[in-house]
């Protein structure tokens, strides 16, 4: 089983997207800020990341730049509220697989899950 790492600074949103994860069959873990998130990577090294941008102490960007080469092999899902293109492509840029709009929706979510872990199977 997947183990998925959700970093978002809101617990509804943790919660959310944790129940529709676990639906999906797969394991979660949470951190409620980029710190945190970047030592669980570390620790318990996730099959994929769903992330948040707008978190303090780190926000969801500077973790992608934390990351830097750490990502290969490990999907980052940006899931947003922000629509700006800009913003995308930044994320884009750092790594990032894919960005989702906030609130998603669950058979999308487990849809690109799913295909970002296939992906980096092969």
């Amino acid at each position: 089983m997947a183990l998925v790492l959700i970093i978002d600074d809101s617990w509804l949103q943790r919660m959310n997207i944790g129940n529709i994860i676990k639906e999906g069959g797969y394991e979660t873990i949470e951190a409620p800020d980029g710190k945190e998130g970047i030592n669980l990577i570390d620790s318990r090294k996730p099959d994929c990341v769903i992330l948040d941008l707008l978190m303090p102490e780190m926000d969801g960007i500077e973790v992608l730049k934390t990351l830097g080469d750490k990502t290969k092999g490990m999907p980052v899902i940006v899931v947003t509220a922000d629509i700006q293109s800009t913003t995308r492509q930044q994320c884009l840029e750092l790594g990032a697989s894919e960005i989702i709009n906030k609130p998603p929706k669950k058979e999308y979510l487990l849809e690109v899950i799913e295909k970002h872990l296939k992906a980096e199977e092969a």
